[in-house]
């Protein structure tokens, strides 16, 4: 199958530049990650851009264990550019370097916490596709149903 070759940004459809302008002008600042590809479609890039500047900028959940999430996140998919771009932020959100190798290494970390229950419910809702009854209500426990609404949104996004 061809891969798509990378979008002249000099040419641009309209539709395509507004939403290119509205991704650089948000709090990412540029157009890295799935941008490139998603333009061709530039109602779904609106759209998969909003959710995402939610899911990373305004859930409820601190950037230190929303980084987390989608770092085990990526290291289950072993998307290497999603772990290597949001280690660095979870690293500058606060979370250990031995945390963020342990996950990349696919060992559970030495955590608990917040970091637990974070690494625990994103970990068994991979693997399962589901989460136990105990691991829900931890989860509750620790986040509240929106944290635990907005940990799923992350987690799929």
């Amino acid at each position: 199958m061809p891969r798509l070759t990378p979008l002249d940004l000099d040419h641009l459809t309209p539709e395509q530049q507004e939403v290119a302008n509205a991704i650089v002008s948000g709090p990412r600042g540029g157009l890295r990650g799935p941008f490139d590809p998603w333009l061709r479609s530039p109602q779904l890039a609106d759209r998969a851009q909003r959710l995402g500047e939610f899911c990373r900028f305004h859930s409820s959940l601190p950037p230190r264990l929303s980084e987390m999430a989608i770092i085990v996140t990526g290291a289950y998919w072993k998307s290497q550019y999603e772990f290597y771009a949001h280690a660095r932020l979870a690293r500058e959100a606060g979370l250990p370097d031995a945390v963020i190798e342990a996950i990349r290494t696919g060992v559970r970390p030495d955590v608990t916490g917040p970091e637990a229950a974070i690494y625990d419910f994103v970990t068994e809702f991979l693997n399962t596709k589901r989460v136990s009854d105990a691991t829900y209500a931890r989860a509750i426990e620790v986040f509240g149903e929106r944290g635990v609404v907005d940990l799923v949104g992350i987690v799929g996004y």
